[in-house]
């Protein structure tokens, strides 16, 4: 898996030397700074603690299941073009490297519902389902959310299923209010159709 994150610092560096503090006790495989520059702090056959408690499909421990990924943002502005761009080519490298299909890269709100939103409604994950390193949901027959939710890799449970619908739109549906309608039911459809999360799929 790769869990991207943002930084939710002031720039680059502070996170960069944040990561690299034991006394932080996190740390993440890659940053990227607002310019395109990236740093590597772990490698990235290593466990890095960027996940916390969270869980995706049969990953239960994501931190020692994934790559992750702090893209320098604090969460209320578009995220910058050489930034994108440095994290398609990073990401392109990690999901070959790995063997890595592209429904594994999720959000860190994907993991941990309710607890984090990074990295956030700002950021473009219709870019990168453009070019394979991500997906993208397509309008298909609405179905029961929830079950489709599971299947296609969510970990929640009846008090959590507010949470759900807020990362779910977070990431698809950003500009979408009020409360579980058609649309949203269709688009977890189409997810769970065409991407479901396979007990296979628990070692990367």
């Amino acid at each position: 898996m790769v869990v991207l994150h943002y930084t939710a610092m002031a720039s680059a560096e502070e996170a960069r030397d944040w990561l690299c503090d034991k006394q932080a006790e996190v740390s993440a495989h890659y940053v990227i700074g607002e310019t395109g520059q990236v740093w590597q702090l772990v490698d990235e056959a290593a466990r890095a603690w960027h996940a916390g408690a969270g869980a995706w499909g049969a990953v239960e421990d994501v931190n020692s299941h994934s790559v992750g990924i702090e893209i320098a943002n604090t969460g209320f502005h578009p995220f910058a073009e050489p930034q994108m761009s440095a994290l398609e080519t990073l990401l392109a490298g990690i999901l070959s490297r790995w063997s890595i299909a592209p429904e594994r890269v999720v959000g860190h709100s994907d993991t941990a519902l309710g607890r984090k939103i990074d990295p956030g409604p700002r950021f473009d994950w219709r870019r990168l389902a453009r070019a394979g390193l991500a997906v993208w949901p397509e309008m298909a027959e609405p179905g029961d959310f929830h079950a489709d939710a599971a299947r296609f890799g969510y970990r929640f449970d009846a008090d959590r299923r507010d949470a759900l619908l807020a990362a779910f739109r977070m990431r698809f549906r950003p500009w979408a209010t009020g409360p579980l309608d058609a649309t949203d039911r269709a688009l977890m459809a189409d997810l769970a159709a065409r991407f479901p999360c396979r007990a296979d799929q628990s070692t990367s």
